[in-house]
């Protein structure tokens, strides 16, 4: 294939057999691994018609370059997502649904944005958004850690993140940002309005512009001697307490 995404893997590749099925192209499996988590998968695999190919293991290790695969990986197209801002909006305008976008501004490392992309999807956040000069891409790490997430969650990679924040409150999204400097903490958002989370990368936090844009700031309660949360916890500390205020 001349574009393709690898999926490595159990949980990758059961993710897009369950919801796109259609764009895997071929399926390879470690050739000596034949326990009943393999039997499983094979059946899976050879009911859905697609092709699949027993490899030496040193194949798969070729094909998933590091990521680590379980003897699976998948050769797939892309999965269609919703693809820009405007496409997501009118979708959950015509739905009736309350808007829920988590923001990423500098997250670079893949399991993190794999997790993000797991807890967005648990939380029933709508689309992550990310710069494209400051973001890790849907790589094969991210695919594995996610576990399903990248699957069902667009992950939206924007030219000019300060502009898409100032798109979203045009369309009366509330942007939040987390900062530790802030004099309010998170328990003090309303959620229940449509809401952007704005997450900075951790160390260096927020860009300037990132944070100006912002509507509000608040910052996570920390009782402990250390000084920040992993971004991918932050953003489910931030998303469940929306949780919550929703379904409350």
């Amino acid at each position: 294939m001349a574009s393709h995404q690898v999926l490595a893997g159990f949980h990758a590749v059961v993710a897009r057999l369950r919801h796109a099925p259609a764009t895997i192209k071929e399926i390879y499996i470690e050739a000596s691994r034949r326990d009943k988590r393999m039997q499983s998968f094979i059946d899976q695999v050879q009911a859905a018609k697609i092709k699949l190919v027993s490899v030496p293991a040193e194949r798969l290790d070729g094909l998933a370059k590091g990521t680590r695969h379980q003897g699976v990986v998948a050769l797939a197209e892309d999965n269609p997502l919703a693809v820009d801002i405007d496409e997501v909006l009118d979708l959950l305008e015509d739905r009736g649904e309350t808007p829920l976008f988590l923001v990423l501004d500098g997250v670079t490392d893949p399991h993190n944005l794999g997790a993000c992309l797991r807890t967005a999807d648990a939380a029933g956040v709508h689309a992550i958004i990310a710069p494209k000069d400051r973001a890790v891409g849907l790589n094969a790490t991210v695919q594995r850690v996610a576990c399903g997430g990248a699957e069902t969650v667009p992950y939206l990679m924007v030219t000019n993140l300060a502009r898409t924040l100032r798109q979203l409150k045009d369309r009366d999204i509330w942007v939040v940002g987390t900062d530790d400097q802030a004099s309010s903490n998170l328990y003090a958002v309303d959620a229940r309005r449509p809401m952007a989370w704005v997450m900075g990368a951790e160390g260096e936090g927020m860009r300037r512009l990132t944070r100006e844009t912002c509507d509000e700031l608040v910052t996570i309660p920390m009782a402990g001697s250390v000084e920040s949360l992993n971004v991918s916890v932050a953003s489910a500390v931030c998303l469940y307490e929306t949780v919550r205020q929703r379904t409350a």
